[in-house]
């Protein structure tokens, strides 16, 4: 019989995820919304997991964006894994005209800019989809997962 040399009693595999409130979660992973702001900076680049907080952005102006009967399931759906894309920039926003200039990509009134601490960052997200949701305990700034199989079946080959 050959031996493939694979440990196959290793750890399971790890994946990153990044908690977002809805409608924002929702907006992002159905590409409606392609930046995530945050206060801090990141170099992590690759696929990251889109968990959907358990507590809503009560601000209208994300609400207002979810203009269709699929995004209001996926804006439903809270405390658990609702997508994956993959990170390939961090944008700085060191200015007001700077932030404003992303309003399209990002989502956010222009007038939610805050100079303080050298501005916002925009994590730049790309090949965004939709998974079926999975429930899982959210964190703050990226976490790991443990995924289970059928986490990984969604995510294919990318695993």
């Amino acid at each position: 019989m050959f031996d493939s040399g694979a440990n196959t009693h290793s750890e399971p595999e790890r994946i990153v995820a990044i908690s977002v409130k809805q409608p924002w979660a929702a907006l992002l992973v159905a590409g409606v919304k392609t930046i995530e702001v945050r206060t801090w900076q990141t170099r992590r680049r690759g696929r990251v997991l889109i968990h959907a907080s358990k507590v809503p952005d009560d601000r209208p102006e994300g609400w207002a964006l979810v203009t269709t009967p699929e995004l209001r399931a996926l804006a439903a759906l809270r405390g658990g894994i609702i997508g994956v894309g993959e990170i390939a920039a961090c944008a700085h926003y060191a200015t007001a005209e700077a932030f404003a200039a992303a309003v399209e990509q990002h989502r956010n009134a222009p007038e939610w800019f805050r100079p303080e601490g050298g501005g916002l960052y925009g994590f730049v997200f790309q090949n965004l989809r939709p998974i079926a949701f999975q429930a899982y305990p959210g964190q703050t700034m990226f976490f790991t997962v443990e995924p289970t199989a059928a986490l990984l079946k969604q995510l294919g080959a990318e695993s």
